[in-house]
């Protein structure tokens, strides 16, 4: 008869989203294997069974976020129409964002990395969906204009989304919504010269 587990997903899970407030609230710093565990409803030798050390709990957190993140871009599909497409992860962007705050901010914010030998933020996964779908719009272009264009449109929805995560957007959460779809109207087509 097998063991029965004494530390489950949903356990693991909490200490997770625990662990990325405190990130995304106090830095990295801010994490201790105690302070995270009791605010989980655990115990420190939960954490050390589950993940390892602090460190590995830590990269855990990053590894956790560019999972949901990533999740919510492949859950975008793709269609026959390039522009159409690139506005719907721009979308999924935002919503991964606001469902996910504090991930975002360990992803971005506090940049903790996603673990060892993980490439630049540009070889990511994430990224690449970005670059193909821009390729996509773009047809013939060469390498170093689809680089360019798919980190405007990033650097556009992050900044976006950052400003509204931070409450230095005005407006209601419908406004906000409709000003983003807005922008991702206006400069998407424009960056990828298409109307």
């Amino acid at each position: 008869m097998a063991r029965p587990r004494l530390h489950d997903d949903a356990l693991r899970t909490r200490l997770l989203e625990q662990t990325s407030r405190v990130i995304a609230e106090h830095g990295e710093p801010g994490v201790t294997v105690r302070s995270v565990a009791a605010a989980a409803g655990t115990s420190a030798s939960a954490v050390y069974a589950l993940f390892g050390s602090r460190d590995d709990l830590v990269a855990a957190v990053g590894a956790e976020g560019s999972r949901r993140f990533a999740a919510h871009l492949a859950e975008v599909p793709r269609t026959d129409s390039p522009l159409a497409d690139l506005r719907a992860l721009g979308l999924a962007y935002r919503a991964s964002a606001l469902g996910d705050p504090q991930f975002y901010r360990v992803m971005f914010d506090r940049a903790v990395p996603p673990g060892g030998g993980a490439p630049p933020a540009t070889q990511r996964p994430t990224f690449l969906v970005l670059r193909e779908a821009v390729a996509r719009a773009l047809d013939e272009a060469a390498p170093a204009q689809l680089d360019r264009v798919a980190a405007t449109l990033w650097g556009m929805v992050h900044g976006l989304v950052s400003l509204e995560l931070a409450g230095l957007l005005p407006g209601t959460a419908d406004e906000r919504r409709s000003q983003y779809a807005a922008a991702l109207l206006a400069l998407g087509p424009s960056l990828v010269g298409r109307s």
